[in-house]
């Protein structure tokens, strides 16, 4: 034991010790052998899956130091790589993810938006579950409140890199903090649906996800400012339709009781806001080349090509007509989505 530290203190384990000065904001960068050697210590010692859950999380709990919070999410991945269920099972309960990694989502904190997003991306990871047995139930609960709060899961890893790649290009005024999160959730009266129902809802998500599969089929096949005028009409309403279906799930993940039925509407939801966000992206890439066309014409003082109207750009507002054919049948989707929330 350290001298003047108290047996209760979580850095006064050696274990605890190293976790300290491994995560220290006086730390360059992470040592990975350093990490590696507590991954060690961990596995071979009999209180090293609690000393070290101790010792995280007193790191992070009430941390406004950004680089020491960011060491110590290195770690923890870094932990859940190479450790086993004892070490995980404990860090992927609520007494670790909702009152030490959530907490830190608080606009207070300030994290800049990728430290935000790794933390998102811990919670989701997790609650798909380890090998082992580990108990990932705490974490998915906590992983399906915040959804139902409205906080936005970072998409895919390729998804996450090209939006960090456009922000780089085009830096917006200000950096988004992640949504605050209210500190009471009122009582919501839950439904359960009858086989039927289940049946006639995975039916209607399959509907869901043929059009997920179509808007990203015409993301592949288009480039902004030499895109297909009607694949992008089609689009158009794939949107429109996308986002209406998002908050018939989002309604559902509200109040239905069934952890199937809540697992595919999660997923579906997950993949239908992949679509959504790649179809914003087009159309600010759209916008982009339009502008920059128009910018190129006017420097070449060339009048004979008027610019493009706004009216050709991709109007994603909800005024546009449901289609006639393709999307005929989401419409019914979207009420049977609606009735099965009531």
């Amino acid at each position: 034991m350290a001298f003047g530290r108290s047996h209760r203190d979580p850095y006064a384990s050696s274990l605890g010790q190293l976790i300290e000065k491994a995560t220290f904001a006086g730390v360059q960068t992470e040592d990975w052998g350093q990490f590696m050697h507590i991954c060690d210590i961990i596995n071979t010692t009999h209180d090293g899956p609690k000393d070290a859950v101790k010792a995280l999380k007193k790191r992070i709990s009430k941390n406004y130091n950004h680089k020491e919070i960011q060491l110590t999410l290195s770690l923890i991945d870094m932990c859940m790589q190479n450790c086993g269920p004892s070490f995980q099972s404990l860090i992927v309960k609520k007494e670790f993810v909702k009152d030490s990694l959530v907490k830190l989502l608080n606009p207070r904190y300030t994290l800049p938006i990728d430290i935000q997003n790794r933390i998102l991306n811990f919670i989701k990871t997790w609650s798909q579950g380890f090998p082992g047995g580990v108990d990932v139930s705490e974490v998915k609960d906590v992983y399906l409140d915040l959804l139902k709060k409205g906080v936005q899961f970072p998409s895919s890893d390729a998804e996450t890199e090209t939006a960090r790649q456009e922000m780089a290009l085009n830096p917006p005024p200000s950096v988004p903090s992640a949504p605050a999160l209210p500190s009471v959730v009122p009582k919501i009266s839950t439904i359960t649906l009858v086989p039927e129902q289940i049946g006639k809802l995975h039916s209607e998500l399959d509907m869901v996800k043929m059009n997920v599969r179509v808007m990203s089929a015409i993301l592949m096949e288009n480039i902004p400012g030499s895109e297909n005028h009607e694949d992008i009409e089609l689009l158009q309403k794939l949107y429109k339709t996308g986002r209406e279906m998002q908050e018939r799930i989002m309604d559902l993940l509200v109040v239905v009781e069934n952890e199937d039925v809540t697992a595919e509407l999660i997923q579906v939801n997950e993949d239908l806001n992949n679509a959504i966000l790649g179809c914003e992206r087009f159309t600010r890439n759209q916008q982009r080349i339009l502008e920059q066309n128009k910018n190129q014409r006017e420097d070449a003082n060339t009048t004979s090509e008027p610019s493009a109207p706004s009216s050709d750009l991709l109007d994603l507002s909800p005024s546009f007509p449901m289609p006639r054919t393709t999307l005929g049948e989401v419409s019914t989707v979207n009420a049977q989505l609606s009735d099965l929330s009531k």
